[in-house]
């Protein structure tokens, strides 16, 4: 149902201690165990580059859920970059970051699996921001707030 960007995995973490919100962890676990939170192997690195410790630990433990891209998405990917103003401003992101830009990913796999991505970004006019890519190719995308609403939530 849902792919995950780096973003709110890293957010999770940060704003939700699982000592602290053990149940909120436990229904997230059972998506994931389900099939129903998926990502991608490119988000993995993002998470590997930045300082999320306890984070990083859950993802090296639950490694399936960040798969490597198929052909499939390989092709969404393709027609993402198709977009020249997509293109230009995702490679921009790209070449600041050190290489690592999960985005074009995330958002290739919820198409190839028509999943609704989950992502902390918020729109921005004429930007190339993961809801501005997933309004053009008609995905849906929630931010984690949203997610646990819409999951019924309430801790």
């Amino acid at each position: 149902m849902y792919v995950f960007d780096n973003s709110p995995l890293s957010s999770m973490f940060r704003n939700y201690f699982p000592a602290r919100f053990p149940s909120l962890w436990a229904r997230f676990d059972a998506l994931v165990a389900a099939g129903d939170v998926v990502s991608t192997r490119e988000a993995l690195r993002e998470i590997r580059n930045g300082p999320e410790g306890h984070c990083l630990d859950w993802c090296n433990n639950n490694q399936p859920l960040f798969a490597v891209p198929n052909a499939a998405e390989a092709g969404r990917v393709a027609q993402i970059f198709a977009v020249p103003h997509f293109q230009q401003n995702i490679e921009m992101q790209k070449i600041l970051k050190g290489g690592l830009n999960a985005d074009p990913f995330v958002i290739a796999r919820a198409m190839a699996e028509g999943k609704a991505v989950v992502t902390m970004e918020a729109h921005k006019p004429n930007s190339a921001k993961i809801p501005n890519i997933c309004e053009h190719f008609h995905v849906r995308w929630l931010n984690l707030e949203a997610f646990m609403e819409e999951q019924g939530w309430m801790f």
